[in-house]
């Protein structure tokens, strides 16, 4: 054994003897608790919550809060906390992961940790895969905390904001992570403070952990807006692709990357009329070409995703079940549709977006609990700072685990799989068997109605019946076919004589890319001590063998050169290749999930810039003059340092700064080359300044009250904001998209997505100062100026004229000439001469 192995193993002995230690504390005070009635176990709450006010810790308390609410769980639900579930609370109270096995009781064993950090009443989030179980618990769990005077909220998307604020007020609030996410990313979208929904961030405790801190960690959630439309494009780049041959295109099965060979480009080429495909301007092309490859050659119907009622809907490759609401992004989403000849949905753009990492990371206290976490000992500890600590089982594990069956072939080794159902069935042992994809499911149903067989069916086609079906599955004579962690948070138990039967059989007709899944299939069976079993059947055509198979056990298959039928190999050995076989995948997807966070790492740090200083003006009750005329002054003093870099003052180009200040900061006239002339830079900065300052107060004066001008400080400055950075995000996905390519170059993607984006938010702070500046100047004043008409969009920028009482310019757009436009004679590709950096093109010239 290595040494790191026994330190592993070491530790985790030493901290169980700590757990144990303090659930002994906690049991100390049963007898106590058994003593009191109701009104005086009820009674316990506000005086623990009295004791925390005077200087108490939560860990102080932890003994005897743990007792109350066990006491109560014996009395509301009939259940009490065994001696390893109250360690396990003590995991997750300390922010931690207890691996805790199925039907070990984990959501009892939540209602400890959640029940004391409620008591500071900052909230305690309790976060589900998906609504069914929020709900669930949410109800039953509800009435425990109820009865002990607690309030309980549950957030879905079907609530309405003021149902979803009143949920995030209460103590305690159930809700999916999804949800969670969106909501934070909607409340920093807001215009009034009264429109947010959540409070600050301040203990999570994750039901599932790995699915949702892992599994779904590398689709980031996205916010979108609708973009330009292109669907004609979709249709005619997806019939070109349907009509070609094996030959035209490659594919890489272990990375599931495809291209074009020669023979497809020329004849892209040919169909496209084009001279040369990867010319610069064919761009747009190549990247329609490449997602219609992958959705017709790469994705798969029933396996990546299913159609229903005219929709393409994403199938979450982990848990079987449909991901409502989310779309495949850059798109290869409409390149399905197009695919699937259903209605291709209008492209997006991101207007806001976080990933899962970055969200949790931001609560003061994360916990969470999985019977499987282990195996990604190492990611939680690195990204989140999370230990995993395996919980011993309340009873022995009973479960025979087989060594893995090995056929040669998909129809050998479904045929072995039916004949072991129809032996089980037959003697009446519950079978549940667990299917990698969709389309699997429904080809072995046909199989076991061929032979006879009744069974039920569970994925994602059906998935809103998941919790009856599983919950009937250890019945006598039962057979369950689900998709891989289908029925996950629904204990499984055992029907009248199953016991004496074997207990429930777990059948997996595949291993799946990561070992965590395959685990979770088998706990399926053998909870609380029940007996049971588990088999997994496997073939040299397994999307796993194929992609990450070891060489060895091909050759070694070769030279015993058995018939197809017969059962080709059942070891340790091909387990142990196996498991390695998912240790890389499993390190590819961690690289993967890391990826994604490094990326959204500079985004991160942006966000909560922009987040910030848009909260505090929403939230602002004093006069923002000071953060005005900073910006003021910051974007005069860019504009003049852009037009004085000359050492000689006779090259400086006082007319571009006049241009600058009738356009953006005074009145047309006030400012003219005479007036800058014989001045230095920071004079004609401060020329400037002096002026913008004395048109701002003008502004200002047509305002009848304080609360009027911070109601109109706070609209120039958020509609310019949310304008600058969703078009910013969107652009920064364009260059996350763009940098991969560098590394041809010998460039680290990374470091390049830094550098330029850094670079970018820079420039888009500068526009953004140099709009709030324009804006404020240039607007005409009316009275009760309307934020949400601004923020809205009625109100469209530059004009801001829309409805009644709103701000507007005053010059309207009207015909451009060189007399009146100071942009005019500006080439496209030139420096913008706004000072911001960008191209003319991309800066003020999108404006006329």
């Amino acid at each position: 054994m290595t040494n790191i192995v026994r330190k592993m193993i070491e530790n985790d002995k030493r901290e169980l003897r700590r757990l144990d230690k303090t659930a002994a504390k906690v049991e100390a005070f049963a007898q106590t608790m058994e003593n009191l009635t109701d009104e005086e176990l009820q009674a316990k709450t506000p005086e623990l919550k009295n004791r925390l006010q005077n200087g108490a810790t939560l860990d102080e308390l932890l003994p005897e809060a743990f007792a109350v609410v066990r006491e109560a769980a014996k009395r509301v639900l009939g259940l009490y906390p065994y001696h390893v579930q109250i360690m396990g609370g003590i995991v997750l109270h300390d922010g931690d992961i207890p691996e805790m096995r199925t039907g070990e009781g984990k959501t009892l064993t939540a209602t400890m940790p959640v029940y004391l950090n409620a008591l500071e009443g900052k909230g305690v989030h309790v976060v589900t895969v998906n609504e069914y179980l929020a709900t669930r618990d949410a109800s039953e769990m509800g009435e425990l905390y109820n009865w002990l005077g607690l309030t309980v909220g549950l957030n879905i998307a079907s609530k309405t904001p003021e149902e979803k604020r009143a949920a995030y007020a209460c103590d305690i609030t159930y809700s999916t992570n999804n949800e969670l996410g969106f909501d934070y990313l909607r409340d920093n979208m807001v215009v009034y403070q009264n429109q947010m929904v959540q409070r600050p961030l301040n203990f999570a405790l994750v039901d599932e952990v790995d699915s949702i801190l892992v599994d779904e960690a590398r689709t980031p959630l996205i916010i979108s807006g609708q973009a330009e439309q292109s669907t004609a494009m979709y249709t005619r780049v997806d019939t070109f692709v349907k009509g070609l041959r094996d030959e035209d295109y490659t594919i890489d099965i272990q990375s599931k990357t495809i291209g074009l060979t020669e023979s497809g480009i020329d004849k892209a080429e040919e169909h496209f009329r084009l001279e040369n495909l990867y010319d610069l301007e064919n761009t747009a092309l190549t990247h329609h070409l490449d997602q219609s490859l992958r959705a017709n050659f790469i994705m798969e119907l029933d396996k990546d995703y299913v159609v229903q009622e005219g929709k393409v809907m994403i199938v979450d490759q982990f848990t079987g079940r449909i991901m409502d609401g989310r779309r495949y992004s850059d798109g290869l989403h409409q390149a399905i549709e197009a695919k699937e000849g259903v209605e291709i949905e209008d492209e997006s753009k991101t207007m806001a977006t976080i990933t899962f990492q970055n969200y949790f990371r931001m609560y003061k206290k994360l916990a969470g609990m999985t019977g499987t976490a282990k195996t990604e000992e190492e990611e939680f500890r690195e990204i989140y700072n999370m230990q995993v600590t395996p919980i011993p089982t309340n009873r022995p594990i009973m479960r025979i685990d087989h060594a893995d069956l090995l056929y040669p072939t998909l129809r050998s080794k479904f045929n072995a799989v039916v004949e072991d159902i129809k032996n089980r069935h037959r003697e009446g042992q519950p079978i549940l068997v667990g299917t990698v994809a969709v389309e699997t499911s429904e080809m072995l149903s046909q199989m076991l109605a061929r032979e006879g067989v009744p069974h039920e069916v569970l994925n994602a086609k059906n998935h809103f019946k998941e919790a009856d079906i599983i919950m009937n599955a250890g019945q006598k004579g039962a057979v369950t076919i689900a998709t891989n962690m289908a029925g996950r948070g629904t204990d499984i138990k055992l029907g009248i004589g199953v016991k004496e039967l074997g207990g429930l059989a777990v059948i997996g007709t595949e291993r799946h890319e990561s070992r965590r899944i395959d685990n979770q299939l088998r706990g399926r069976s053998g909870r609380q001590g029940d007996p049971g079993v588990s088999q997994f059947y496997l073939s040299l055509e397994d999307d796993l063998m194929r992609r990450f198979g070891s060489e060895r056990i091909k050759k070694m298959l070769d030279m015993m050169k058995l018939e197809e039928d017969e059962t080709v190999i059942q070891s340790k050995m091909l387990t142990r290749q196996v498991e390695s076989a998912q240790k890389r995948v499993e390190g590819n997807n961690y690289d993967t999930r890391k990826n994604v966070l490094q990326y959204d790492d500079v985004l991160r740090e942006q966000r909560e810039v922009i987040y910030g200083q848009r909260y505090e003006v929403i939230t602002g009750e004093k006069d923002l003059r000071e953060v005005i005329l900073a910006m003021v002054e910051r974007t005069i003093s860019r504009v003049v340092d852009t037009h004085t870099q000359d050492d000689d003052k006779a090259n400086w180009e006082l007319q571009g700064i006049v241009n600058f200040a009738d356009t953006v900061v005074v009145h047309e006239g006030d400012v003219r080359v005479s007036d800058l002339e014989g001045k230095s830079a920071e004079e004609i900065k401060t020329f400037l300044y002096e002026r913008a300052v004395a048109v701002y107060e003008q502004q200002v004066s047509h305002l009848q009250s304080e609360a009027q001008v911070l109601e109109f400080q706070k609209v120039v400055i958020l509609r310019v904001v949310d304008n600058k950075w969703t078009d910013h995000i969107d652009e920064m996905d364009q260059l996350r998209q763009s940098v991969g390519l560098r590394a041809y170059g010998q460039n680290n993607p990374l470091v390049e997505y830094q550098t330029e984006g850094y670079k970018m938010f820079e420039d888009m702070i500068g526009a953004m100062e140099y709009e709030v500046t324009r804006l404020f100047m240039k607007a005409q004043i009316h009275q009760n100026v309307q934020r949400e008409q601004v923020a809205s969009g009625e109100a469209q920028h530059p004009e801001l004229e829309k409805g009644e009482g709103v701000v507007s310019a005053d010059q309207k757009r009207k015909p451009i000439t060189n007399r009146d436009n100071p942009y005019a004679n500006v080439g496209r590709n030139d420096p913008c001469p706004c000072g911001s950096g960008k191209k003319f093109k991309n800066c003020h010239g999108r404006n006329l």
